[in-house]
């Protein structure tokens, strides 16, 4: 299947309206093209810095202008942060992804970022950062200390995006990605369903994602988890079938990109997981929480890749195993 990057919006709403069944199919023939069969890569969510965040996202209890309850914390030991990476990899997670509630990160904040980045990749994780809005010389920074990835969402469409955010622009997300990417990183960006959008506007969302210069190499589906304090603690829930449509959309217009389960899993069943993964989802993040939501805990999680036969990626081994393993051959 080649890989396309000239989607037109008419060709995405087609996939989205054909029977779900139908849909479902044609993404697990996809996957089953690009990525092995019933294996998830398998990641962590950390929250290195977390609440009083300036910006207005309309969903998220980080945001200071809302009375979320959250208790706010300042950032957290690098010791510590180590120590939590050595544990998801030890639970089998391949990817540490590290997350503050900051606008941009300022000049003060870096060496502590990079120093964490370099630390968590000698032990052999993938690493991830979300930061907010990076400059080109962040990105090259973070580049130049070994991050994998970079998670910027583009969060909903276009068209509907104000409706979320006023406090930085649709634009400015891009260009964010643009200099992730300038500097050789791989990106990860998605958004949330359930914002009280439109078919449309979740249409419109994968059409900005398929249609980057390259598509993200990791494509979060977040599911609205509406909490108290935020104005959209009481939207209409969104159909679960709606978001696994969004999902298999998603796999079909971008083929090689990881396509995760990420916030809302929780609310889940085993049977709607085990949709999502039909409809090409090959990716999640496990733990207690997500940043400040409630996520999936990795003993459900190996309850359920018990029972629907699945495997979690290996993590690569760290430079010290590479080592002693030289050492004995």
């Amino acid at each position: 299947m080649t890989v396309r990057n000239d989607w037109r919006r008419e060709e995405i709403q087609a996939l989205y309206d054909q029977p779900f069944l139908d849909l479902v199919f044609e993404a697990q023939r996809v996957h089953r093209t690009h990525f092995q069969a019933n294996t998830i890569q398998v990641s962590t969510l950390l929250s290195i810095k977390t609440g009083k965040c300036p910006e207005d996202c309309k969903y998220c209890s980080q945001s200071a202008r809302y009375d979320s309850k959250l208790e706010a914390e300042k950032r957290i030991a690098v010791e510590k942060v180590i120590s939590e990476a050595k544990e998801a990899k030890e639970s089998g997670s391949s990817r540490f992804c590290m997350g503050a509630a900051w606008r941009n990160p300022h000049e003060r904040d870096m060496p502590y970022v990079l120093e964490m980045v370099k630390e968590v990749k000698a032990l052999g994780l993938e690493t991830c950062m979300t930061l907010g809005m990076l400059n080109a010389d962040q990105a090259s920074r973070l580049s130049d200390a070994g991050l994998d990835y970079y998670n910027h969402n583009l969060d909903t469409s276009r068209e509907y995006y104000d409706n979320i955010i006023t406090t930085r622009t649709f634009d400015d997300r891009l260009d964010t990605l643009d200099h992730v990417r300038n500097a050789g990183m791989k990106v990860c960006s998605g958004g949330i369903v359930g914002l009280g959008e439109e078919r449309g506007d979740r249409i419109g969302l994968l059409h900005e994602l398929a249609t980057l210069p390259i598509h993200p190499e990791s494509v979060p589906i977040n599911m609205l988890v509406p909490i108290e304090g935020t104005p959209l603690a009481n939207v209409e829930k969104l159909d679960v079938t709606e978001w696994i449509r969004t999902i298999a959309v998603a796999r079909i217009i971008m083929p090689h990109s990881y396509i995760r389960l990420s916030a809302g899993r929780e609310a889940l069943s085993d049977s709607d997981q085990a949709l999502a993964f039909m409809a090409g989802a090959n990716s999640l993040f496990s733990g207690e929480k997500l940043l400040t939501t409630p996520n999936a805990g990795e003993g459900k999680d190996r309850a359920l890749f018990n029972k629907l036969g699945l495997t979690a990626e290996k993590p690569r081994p760290s430079a010290k195993e590479l080592s002693v393993d030289a050492m004995t051959a």
